[in-house]
């Protein structure tokens, strides 16, 4: 098994026990992306020497017996190139921004690298991550004609074709779960607010959330306790037979295609014959349009965060985003922003009458063709409700394609949901 293969946290295990070296580790991972960026291209820039240089300090450290830097010691990851790194460009995929270098790290990086992280590089993104920018030049790894989804395009695929074992990305809409679910990875959206955006481009200051890429669960929930995002008392492992479930086809039912049909049911039966009890879960009337609200913040905000760029380089800005920056009335966003307010206590109490609320994360496989990233209509709700989500991947479609589930929890249930995903993640994998 080559190293690169290997989840980060059986890397920072072998790498403790002296059986595997950072040096070692992040080679592996440059090989591989030597030999597969010129195909998927999800990096926006590699700083090679930078992260073997990183890596062979993390090795003196292990070598001399002190204490490790941390959780992440000497483990590779991927940053999305929205935010910011002092030492590497940050250019958003923007013309405007070419060549560009922060000042400082964002808080976020900061927050890696004092956990022992080796920092590989910035993965290709859309357009300052907003609705309408350019798209990023990433292939699926599984279809290079397909999309690997976005605006989190080349943190997906970098993941998911073992070029590092994490990855980090943001979501304002689905640009998170939804290029997790196409490229078959474990991505995470944690609850609003828990994960710091200093140093990262706003798009929607109500929507912006940062979150992770890996192949495992216990990656990703390494992650949640690097950035602390839960108080929560560790849970104990969950055991299928005492899970209860809801399945949530969402308002947006009809916007799903047949393999997410499948994969949803796939999913309710294979936690039903584990022992755990899965109940059907209807959203009210009133969640049906949080999907219309999400665009109106999005858009509003997204307004006033770009408007400086609009009035300095129009020309540099894409045709997309300049539309979505159309003026909407204070008063339809005020009405959008309370109406979310107001459901957000509503879905947190029934959720609570469940372990985790099962939903698509996607309308089905990755879609063909670049040029589009696909449609986060099922991620939009979420995103805007503020509660955690987990895409799991395991299942498939008539193509062989990834097919993903999330998982969904009240806001600050984030340690309780990965608990839960743990036992789920194994289901779904499970060969049948």
């Amino acid at each position: 098994m080559s190293a690169n293969t290997l989840s980060a946290s059986e890397a920072a295990a072998r790498i403790a026990a002296g059986e595997l070296q950072s040096e070692v580790l992040v080679r592996a991972c440059l090989d591989r992306i030597a030999r597969r960026e010129p195909d998927v291209r999800a990096w926006a820039h590699v700083d090679a020497e930078g992260a073997l240089r990183a890596a062979r300090e993390a090795d003196k450290v292990q070598q001399c017996n002190a204490r490790p830097l941390g959780p992440l010691h000497g483990i590779p990851i991927g940053i999305k190139d929205v935010v910011g790194t002092a030492d590497l460009r940050t250019e958003y995929n923007s013309e405007i921004y070419l060549g560009h270098r922060t000042h400082a790290d964002a808080a976020a990086v900061t927050i890696l690298r004092a956990a022992g992280a080796v920092i590989i590089g910035k993965t290709e993104t859309v357009e300052f991550a907003a609705w309408g920018g350019r798209v990023a030049p990433t292939g699926n790894p599984h279809d290079l004609l397909r999309t690997p989804g976005g605006s989190s395009s080349g943190s997906a695929a970098a993941v998911a074709d073992c070029m590092v074992p994490i990855a980090v990305g943001t979501q304002t809409g689905g640009s998170l779960i939804r290029p997790a679910s196409y490229c078959g990875v474990v991505g995470f959206k944690p609850t609003f607010g828990t994960v710091s955006l200093e140093g990262v481009k706003r798009y929607a200051t109500t929507l912006d959330t940062l979150g992770w890429y890996a192949r495992s669960v216990e990656d990703v929930a390494l992650l949640a306790r690097v950035f602390d995002v839960s108080d929560e008392p560790t849970p104990k492992p969950t055991l299928s037979e005492t899970l209860r479930i809801g399945a949530c086809r969402t308002p947006y039912w009809d916007a799903s295609h047949s393999e997410t049909k499948a994969a949803l049911a796939e999913a309710k039966r294979r936690l039903s014959s584990a022992g755990a009890v899965v109940t059907d879960l209807e959203l009210g009337a009133d969640f049906s349009a949080l999907n219309e609200h999400r665009q109106t913040v999005m858009w509003a905000e997204g307004r006033v965060n770009f408007l400086d760029l609009q009035r300095a380089a129009p020309d540099k800005i894409s045709p997309g985003i300049r539309k979505s920056m159309e003026r909407i009335s204070n008063k339809r966003l005020c009405a959008a922003l309370d109406q979310a307010a107001a459901l957000r206590p509503v879905f947190d109490a029934l959720a609570g009458d469940f372990d985790a609320v099962i939903a698509p994360s996607a309308p089905g496989e990755a879609p063909i063709g670049l040029g589009s990233t696909g449609d986060s209509i099922f991620n939009g709700l979420w995103t805007l409700l503020h509660v955690p989500c987990i895409n799991l991947p395991g299942l498939t479609g008539p193509q062989g394609l990834p097919v993903g589930i999330q998982l969904v929890g009240g806001r600050y249930t984030d340690a309780s949901l990965l608990a839960v995903a743990r036992t789920v993640a194994g289901l779904l994998r499970r060969k049948v």
